[in-house]
């Protein structure tokens, strides 16, 4: 999460996209919980945040995404606040404002990015502290990709996506393009649909990727397990992949995620605009976004 310049009583924080460069499900626990091993880096398109002291509790929601989530009563955001407040023992006071850039159930962890960075921007507005420990906690409770937003760089995650390790070395000024036809995509649905539920784990990661080129081949030998699946509810995703892999600068190409949101590695992130303006003319319905990776 980024925080930007505002005046004292005011602070606004970025929500990055949450993309999963890699994502093996290897199994089920009995209360129904995924397990995986999947590769996380942020970056390529954000929502923004911006925190106002108040008397009350109150989220606006505005921006391209936003219909979507005007009409749910109880906004992750809206919980995540209430449970920090509880934790510390506070009313949950704070006027929030959601500038909503990232498409709704896209895979790419929106939600989940949002209420970390509340759970980030109501301890700095509050100017409270709380330990890491319970902070997880909290945002385990909001769901499994919360915690992992709250890192909000590259990591290496397993169990339910609760067990979070540092991540290699990303390459210098590595860019990405993200892609969705706009087609929302029910996780659940994928996951119930899913043929297998044991399959083989990540390969070993390197400790660092000295350049765009071999990290692409790595990932050339991982998967996302989701991703046929994904396909099958929607298969314009894969003509989203076939456009990027089309393109002559694209390294690699993937889906994130249960969907739809699909992915590709530039050697810059220069390279990534380009690219993203080249799809965006070529595919007006589609919504298109670039930028780097953390």
């Amino acid at each position: 999460m980024t925080k930007t310049a505002t005046d004292q009583s005011i602070l606004t924080l970025t929500a990055p996209a949450k993309i999963n460069l890699a994502l093996h499900i290897t199994g089920q626990r009995d209360d129904g919980y995924h397990l995986l091993e999947s590769l996380v880096v942020f970056g390529g398109a954000e929502d923004r945040i911006q925190f106002k002291p108040s008397r009350h509790l109150h989220l606006s929601v505005k921006g391209s995404f936003a219909e979507g989530l005007r009409q749910e009563p109880d906004n992750l955001m809206v919980r995540a606040a209430r449970l920090l407040a509880a934790e510390l023992k506070c009313k949950p006071e704070a006027d929030m404002t959601l500038d909503k850039s990232l498409p709704i159930s896209a895979g790419i962890g929106g939600g989940s990015s949002d209420a970390a960075a509340t759970l980030l921007g109501l301890l700095r507005l509050w100017q409270r502290t709380i330990n890491d420990d319970k902070l997880r906690m909290i945002a385990l409770k909001l769901g499994a990709d919360v915690p992992m937003c709250l890192e909000g760089s590259c990591l290496i995650a397993g169990g339910v996506g609760d067990e979070l390790s540092p991540g290699p070395r990303l390459p210098k000024n590595l860019g990405m393009v993200l892609i969705n036809p706009r087609v929302p995509i029910s996780t659940p649905s994928i996951f119930k649909s899913l043929k297998r539920k044991d399959n083989k784990p990540m390969g070993p990661v390197p400790s660092a990727f000295l350049s765009a080129v071999a990290l692409a081949d790595w990932l050339d030998d991982q998967r996302n397990d989701l991703e046929m699946a994904a396909i099958e509810q929607a298969p314009v995703i894969e003509t989203v992949l076939q456009a990027l892999e089309d393109d002559g600068d694209c390294l690699f190409a993937r889906m994130s995620g249960s969907g739809a949101t699909c992915f590709g590695l530039f050697a810059s992130v220069k390279h990534a605009e380009y690219a993203a303006r080249r799809l965006a003319f070529s595919h007006p319905n589609w919504w298109v976004s670039h930028g780097g990776v953390q």
